[in-house]
């Protein structure tokens, strides 16, 4: 009986241990897909900003303190409109200052040609006071003319599109105390790196992706590529027109996709199947191969399949490189991404 007990008790464990070498032996599931048909496009990555085509940033040209401002953001103006005004109080007084050198200077002269004619004095001393005369009203002319710096006006027509600055402050010159432009058109302003910028062509179209509107399908058509790109950066400035109801705004960033090529009824497999050029294949015997294939148009989401690869083939994905060739999986397939 007790014999009969041990017996029952190897079998079992006989079946346990026979059960478990089994389960870990068999073929690990791996998500499968085929190639398709659709539509390959190349694209080349760039961030942009919304601009207006015209506008102007205004800028103070001097270190003064601002006295008095518009408050007109978002209001229309017309070139010349006064926008703000620094304090010219110091350069008042040496205008006022030079005028009262010209009026002495204005005596002397006239003194000095009336005693010429008399022949009292010599033509050098009129001619000193000639040109002691010429030389303050050109300087006064030239205080007249910086006495413009104090006022800041609008240099084209258009809307305030944004204004800094507060009555009180000192404006520093070079900074930026007023955007003016024209709300329409727009335009996108992207930096393309100098590797992309010969894949990139006037009229190419690019698709955007905006935080502001997810899920939008949004478009731009490339107007322009500045020749010069920046050697630091190592990028190139180009410029994309947007359509006229476009829903973007002035100073809103994008990420954009600048189709450079495209193809209709490519075989296609999904980018993430890829390790470089080579995918892993499972055969008929659910064996995985490692094929290296010839391939086309290398999109975001999906690879051009030229050759190298059956139209029926089962490939892994995505690309598991824990995965050893001529080893046996078991293929589950997946839905196309």
């Amino acid at each position: 009986m007790r014999l009969l007990k041990y017996l029952v008790l190897v079998l079992v464990l006989v079946a346990a241990i026979g059960g478990w070498s089994w389960w870990t032996a068999r073929p690990g599931k791996v998500d499968v897909v085929a190639p398709y048909r659709g539509r390959a496009a190349e694209v080349v990555y760039a961030t942009a900003v919304v601009e207006p085509v015209r506008w102007a940033k205004v800028t103070s040209i001097i270190r003064e303190r601002i006295v008095t401002l518009c408050n007109c953001e978002g209001m229309e103006v017309t070139k010349g409109d006064q926008l703000a005004e620094l304090d010219s109080g110091d350069a008042r007084a040496t205008l006022a200052e030079l005028e009262a050198r010209q009026v002495l200077a204005q005596s002397d002269r006239e003194r000095a040609q009336q005693l010429l004619e008399r022949r009292v004095v010599s033509q050098q001393v009129y001619d000193k006071a000639q040109s002691e005369l010429i030389r303050v009203n050109a300087m006064i002319a030239a205080q007249k003319e910086r006495l413009r710096d104090y006022r800041i006006v609008a240099p084209m027509d258009g809307v305030v599109l944004r204004q800094d600055g507060s009555v009180g402050e000192v404006a520093e010159p070079g900074e930026i105390l007023f955007w003016i432009g024209q709300p329409t058109p727009l335009q996108l302003v992207a930096e393309v790196n100098e590797e992309d910028i010969p894949k990139v062509a006037r009229g190419q179209t690019a698709l955007i992706k905006a935080d502001a509107f997810p899920g939008r399908d949004l478009t731009a058509e490339v107007s322009r590529i500045t020749p010069k790109g920046d050697p630091v950066l190592k990028n190139y400035r180009v410029y994309l027109d947007l359509p006229d109801k476009t829903p973007l705004q002035i100073g809103m960033t994008a990420e954009i996709n600048i189709v450079t090529r495209e193809k209709s009824g490519a075989l296609l497999l999904p980018l993430a199947a890829f390790d470089g050029s080579k995918v892993q294949s499972v055969g008929e015997d659910n064996r995985i191969s490692l094929v290296t294939l010839e391939i086309g148009i290398r999109g975001t989401r999906a690879v051009e399949v030229l050759g190298g690869l059956d139209a029926d083939a089962k490939v892994v994905f995505p690309f598991n490189a824990e995965l050893i060739e001529g080893e046996t999986v078991q293929p589950v397939t997946g839905d196309r991404p």
